[in-house]
């Protein structure tokens, strides 16, 4: 990738908002989301506008009040509709599946599903619910293939051809802003666990992200405005901010899950549990037929910051339902040190190495997940680790490159 003219424009608009610069370091003794700074300004950035909002249950105040309801019963803001993307705006449907469309009971507002829609089919929703703006308040988990970031791309892409103005309300990215990881998106394997040629763990939040979507990937760019956080640091991880976890899907019940996900979600990929149907989703994998074997091969490589339990569980629904299977449970012991991304490669490595019934999904999903045939081939020829991880270096700091002009934060 390369930096395209855009790039300028999308600084020169993020220049122009009216909460783009970076916090300053006084700014910290008080950490505000996006949403409770547009709170704290009046809802200035949307005076005079009909307002429909993109979200879903993590649009919540510190003290867990859902944004939709605080809106819609503040009178200085025209709120007219909201849109639900994947699992639903309440949040009632599981992975692959939406609300659809109906009247909220809380509100009376009418709730429009996004999900699986996109170009002028999305614009056409936008069209018909009859606002000016389109509001995004969504809490992501930092990692390419979760959905949410490109229900973003989707409905910045729908709203400029819509002629619609978009805001996005920023969120701390759960497990960091320090650094991109992992393997680059090739275009020719895009769907929606991966639009654009971004990297596997993006170290962005939503805001920079449709900064970046505005620059270098859309068509041509939507009337953008980030209502940026106060006081987040790249270094910081959730529990820094003391904000209220509210699961993003149902298979994220806490920030610990969003912190191995961006590497064992890899596991969808193939024929082994990732742990949905228990508790620890992403944190337990497995399979008939594994042992302890498997969280020792693990263990002696010594990856940073993480040990490998040998682990026993019963999935209630998903791969293996009511089955005890084995396999392993990932205990993170210094965050800070961590790589999932290399983590998650490790652990494909070592499934392989120790277990004959290894395979990938029919599909080969595996490649989606990754953004090529790369990780899978390197790992079906016998590769290392090291080696699977040095084969991706070259395009992520190509990334790196473009990423670090649409950061936002120190």
């Amino acid at each position: 990738m390369r930096l395209s003219r855009r790039t300028l424009l999308a600084a020169a608009t993020a220049t122009a908002s009216l909460t783009s610069a970076p916090p300053t370091q006084a700014a910290h003794a008080r950490r505000r989301t996006g949403f409770e700074n547009l709170a704290a300004s009046g809802y200035e950035q949307l005076r005079g506008q009909r307002i429909g909002i993109v979200t879903n249950p993590t649009g919540v105040t510190r003290d867990v009040h859902h944004i939709v309801d605080v809106m819609h019963a503040d009178k200085r803001v025209d709120l007219r509709a909201v849109f639900g993307p994947e699992h639903g705006f309440r949040g009632t449907a599981q992975a692959g599946g939406s609300e659809g469309r109906y009247d909220d009971p809380a509100t009376g507002l009418p709730v429009y599903d996004t999900y699986l829609k996109s170009g002028q089919a999305l614009a056409d929703v936008f069209t018909a619910s009859a606002v000016d703006t389109v509001v995004f308040d969504i809490q992501d988990v930092g990692a390419r293939f979760y959905t949410y970031i490109w229900t973003l791309y989707d409905c910045m892409e729908a709203a400029q051809l819509a002629g619609k103005r978009f805001v996005v309300l920023d969120r701390p990215n759960p497990v960091t802003g320090r650094a991109a990881q992992g393997p680059v998106l090739h275009r020719e394997f895009a769907t929606f666990v991966g639009r654009q040629p971004i990297s596997q763990a993006h170290g962005m939040t939503v805001a920079e992200l449709a900064r970046l979507f505005n620059g270098e990937f859309l068509t041509a760019p939507v009337p953008l405005d980030t209502v940026l956080m106060t006081g987040w640091r790249r270094s910081e991880f959730y529990d820094a901010w003391d904000l209220p976890w509210v699961p993003p899907s149902p298979n994220m019940p806490t920030p610990d899950t969003a912190l191995v996900y961006s590497g064992t979600c890899l596991f969808e990929g193939t024929n082994l549990s990732e742990g949905r149907g228990t508790t620890r989703p992403f944190e337990l994998l497995g399979a008939e037929g594994l042992d302890g074997r498997w969280a020792a091969a693990a263990n002696e490589l010594g990856l940073p910051g993480v040990h490998f339990r040998e682990a026993y569980f019963a999935p209630t629904f998903s791969k293996f339902q009511g089955k005890t299977i084995g396999g392993v449970q990932i205990h993170v012991h210094d965050k800070a040190a961590y790589d999932p991304v290399r983590t998650g490669v490790a652990l494909l490595v070592t499934a392989k190495q120790t277990w004959s019934g290894f395979g990938w999904r029919a599909d080969n999903w595996i490649d989606r997940l990754t953004g090529s045939t790369r990780v899978r081939t390197m790992i079906d020829a016998g590769a290392s680790t090291e080696e699977v991880v040095a084969g991706w270096q070259e395009e992520l700091r190509a990334f790196r490159r473009i990423r670090k002009n649409y950061l936002l934060y120190g």
